[in-house]
């Protein structure tokens, strides 16, 4: 085998490590992240939530039974500021709450 044809070798090896550890990393972060359990928002009940929801229901209330932490926001499509959080396995009202964001 040549110098050249080794280098080449080892340049494909290290790429099929990086990639391989890349797919890795994203495959487990991704299944971190990923809310199990039900979100209910105003009067809608979520299974595995993820993303943002909005609600027309006043005043707001959040049932999170999830794995994760759901963000409140003070206008929908959770924009705005964040005005609280609610935890996994806590229920909680809102009077100026809109919209709920969970990972």
């Amino acid at each position: 085998m040549s110098e050249q044809e080794a280098t080449m070798r080892r340049i494909g090896l290290v790429a099929a490590s990086v990639m391989g550890a890349v797919a890795l990393a994203l495959s487990s972060a991704g299944s971190a992240a990923a809310a199990e359990g039900t979100l209910t928002v105003g009067l809608n009940t979520y299974t595995n939530p993820s993303g943002c929801y909005t609600t027309n229901v006043w005043p707001m209330f959040v049932v999170n039974h999830t794995n994760q932490t759901a963000s409140v926001f003070d206008l929908p499509n959770c924009q705005g500021h964040r005005i609280a959080q609610v935890g996994p396995n806590q229920t909680r009202t809102f009077e100026f709450g809109t919209s709920v964001s969970i990972p």
